[in-house]
């Protein structure tokens, strides 16, 4: 279970410096999760589970509209559908994945409602996507959204909501922007159930990472705010915007949302690792030492060849071990006299 200390009242930021006069200023500026040298990292990144491994439903097919969903076949059949074989070529030869799904879809019919086209199309769109073809990606979910019937209005959303993750994974934040801009420009359904309300809540989440890439930091706070009216029980968001406020030093407000965020993550949760390291850090720059201790060695213990492990192993270091009292007892000749007191 991971041992989270939370519970504890913060102390002033200026204890901080106070409590720690002998330890080096560059420990300070290094505290972040992932951070490069002397530079924090904005956001905890990688997700937990990108949109990007949740793409659309292939036509006539249903799937969840969840960030922590395991990607799904196409088409439920008792071995690899041509569009499964279709995306693993891609892992092995994206050139020649992409020449030979351009191949089938030039092979299938353009009649309207083709699930074959669909899946074809559906394939090479989100291979010409992890190429960085983001407008021919865009081509190809179009055509894939034709062969959905009509009444199905989240393929529009589900087709730009995944071309701004991928976009957001290649570091193409203002292509990000317009695609997850895009999906949110969908209109929600009259009585929106909660699936697609954490369908929109994951799509700011996305936009709140491009917008901090951007140094939009403001807006980036507005879009975790919709994040948490939409998907209120969603981790990742209540982690960012615990990320995002111990950033603009609101060490309270951060407090808060990652007391939240670990309350919401599930044993086993991918997210925990990452909830431990920040709920860590914010702890240290309160000035809890004992308690960013605890955080920070319970992702060792949670995970210990994880990547949030080696980061925080390294955190630890930098603080260095427990200090302990050396100074030597007073020997009867040079203690200090006792007082007088008055009789």
């Amino acid at each position: 279970m991971l041992l989270l200390p939370l519970v504890l009242p913060l102390a002033a930021p200026a204890a901080l410096a106070a409590s720690h006069a002998g330890s080096s200023t560059e420990v300070w500026h290094q505290i972040g999760p992932n951070p490069r040298q002397y530079e924090p990292s904005p956001l905890p990144i990688p997700r937990r589970k990108r949109v990007t491994e949740v793409p659309p439903p292939a036509p006539g097919t249903t799937q969840p509209a969840t960030q922590s969903a395991a990607a799904a076949p196409a088409l439920q059949r008792a071995g690899p559908s041509r569009y499964d074989l279709c995306i693993a070529a891609g892992r092995q030869d994206l050139p020649a994945a992409i020449a030979a799904a351009r191949k089938w879809l030039a092979q299938t019919p353009t009649a309207a409602a083709n699930p074959e086209r669909g899946a074809a199309s559906l394939c090479l769109a989100e291979l010409l996507a992890q190429q960085g073809d983001y407008t021919g990606a865009q081509a190809a979910f179009a055509e894939s959204a034709q062969q959905v019937p009509q009444a199905d209005l989240k393929a529009p959303f589900a087709r730009d909501a995944y071309l701004g993750s991928v976009a957001l994974a290649g570091g193409q934040y203002e292509i990000a922007l317009k695609f997850l801009d895009s999906a949110l420009a969908e209109p929600p359904s009259k009585a929106p159930t909660a699936e697609e309300n954490a369908a929109r809540g994951a799509v700011q989440i996305d936009r709140s990472r491009a917008l901090v890439a951007q140094n939009r930091l403001p807006e980036a706070s507005g879009a975790l705010e919709d994040a948490h009216r939409l998907a209120p029980n969603d981790p990742e968001g209540w982690l960012l915007s615990a990320t995002l406020a111990r950033r603009g030093k609101d060490l309270e407000r951060a407090q808060r949302d990652i007391e939240v965020a670990a309350s919401l993550a599930a044993h086993g949760d991918p997210l925990a690792g990452q909830i431990g390291l920040e709920a860590g850090v914010i702890a240290m720059l309160s000035g809890r030492e004992d308690a960013a201790r605890k955080s920070w060695q319970s992702v060792l213990a949670l995970a210990p060849e994880s990547p949030e492990a080696v980061t925080a192993k390294g955190y630890l270091d930098q603080i260095g071990p427990i200090p302990t009292s050396s100074a030597p007892a007073a020997s009867p000749a040079t203690a200090a006299a006792p007082p007088e007191t008055s009789r």
